[in-house]
């Protein structure tokens, strides 16, 4: 018998519709990811009428990973058993544990959603006080012993928490009384832009994914520009950075983000080549022998003047850098109530940490530029 064209036709149409029926059912089935960039440590996957949150690594060591499903309006919940952890999106107040979240909820205009937050004297930003002034934002405590009663008579919609090692008995009473908990593992970044991509964390919960990925988009561009400035350099200084504590100095291991920053900044740190994500512990001597000509000493420590670093050890004005007066500290920007403004807002906004190195290894390729978080130590 005779094929015709529009037999072929049929056929093909039937095996196309077969196919993306597969398609559709495949994706209900495993979902798809929003890729992150440089981020690590969170994932986000797509369903047909769900999203699903992965906190790979919720706290340090943590041998599994933490999953959220994230519920959109009409979806069918008989898919889910009483186990799984589920969060109604989009969230309309929210608990945070950690003054770097707050940079986040202003990025994404969500600051008034922020009910509770412990220890509210550390919050910098004039937005956020202004709330907290009013009574907006109800102070929790210590943010290893939160104040429960509060936090469950505010009764949130999620509260964004972190741990060092999974144990935190706040949090655990705050979920047994019904409230979710979503450990944030953004500090476990190993790289500025992983850090900063924690936005997008955000950014789903409250249903702003697309204004998440625009705004960490815009700090990748701006970090990229800076980097690319920093190279026009000529000169590539010498740095010092940290300071001791009991005898002990601390500074940053040649893999950290820290010495990222340095890096990308083209300055020659002088503890690059070691190995670790974390801080090195030297002793005096060592750190002496192999940065007393250091051209730059950035950030050292928690002192705020020269003279609280001599009232601890006279040995600090044995470096070069100390004698000349070549110290930079971000201890001394704060907030209104004393929150040093470093801790809240660098982690969301690397390039303007880079910028600020740039500015100082490097003044002749910046010159209209103001340090934001930096200042020359006095």
């Amino acid at each position: 018998m005779k094929i015709t064209k529009n037999i072929l036709f049929l056929i093909s149409f039937l095996l196309l519709m077969s196919c993306k029926s597969e398609v559709n059912k495949e994706v209900k089935l495993t979902g798809y990811n929003t890729l992150n960039k440089h981020a690590q440590e969170f994932e986000i996957q797509l369903f047909n009428d769900y999203k699903k949150l992965i906190i790979k690594l919720p706290y340090k060591d943590s041998k599994q990973p933490l999953e959220y499903i994230l519920l959109t309006k009409g979806t069918d919940l008989s898919q889910f058993s009483e186990t799984d952890k589920t969060i109604q999106i989009p969230i309309k107040n929210i608990v945070v544990t950690s003054t770097t979240h707050i940079a986040m909820l202003e990025l994404l205009g969500v600051e008034h959603t922020l009910v509770g937050f412990p220890n509210t004297k550390y919050v910098s930003s004039e937005k956020t006080r202004k709330l907290i002034d009013n009574g907006n934002i109800k102070e929790l405590g210590m943010d290893a012993n939160l104040n429960t009663e509060i936090l469950i008579d505010l009764n949130p919609d999620v509260v964004i928490g972190f741990s060092v090692n999974g144990s935190n008995k706040s949090l655990t009473t705050a979920e047994n009384a019904g409230i979710p908990v979503i450990y944030n593992g953004d500090w476990l970044e190993e790289t500025p832009l992983g850090r900063a991509e924690w936005i997008k964390f955000f950014g789903v919960l409250f249903d702003k994914e697309q204004k998440a990925d625009s705004i960490f988009k815009s700090i990748e561009n701006q970090y990229n520009i800076a980097k690319k400035i920093a190279f026009e350099g000529k000169n590539k200084p010498t740095i010092l950075s940290g300071a001791m504590f009991k005898d002990v100095w601390n500074l940053p291991a040649g893999e950290s983000f820290v010495a990222q920053f340095l890096n990308d900044a083209n300055t020659n740190y002088l503890w690059k080549s070691t190995k670790g994500k974390g801080s090195l512990q030297l002793n005096f001597e060592n750190v002496l022998d192999k940065a007393q000509n250091a051209d730059l000493w950035l950030a050292p420590g928690y002192f705020s003047t020269k003279e609280q670093m001599l009232s601890a050890s006279e040995h600090y004005k044995q470096f070069k850098a100390f004698e000349n007066g070549e110290l930079y500290t971000f201890a001394n920007k704060k907030g209104e109530t004393g929150g040093v403004i470093y801790y809240e807002l660098a982690p969301t906004r690397p390039d303007l940490v880079l910028k600020d190195i740039i500015k100082i290894t490097h003044p002749e390729l910046m010159e209209d530029y103001e340090l934001v978080f930096f200042e020359r130590m006095e």
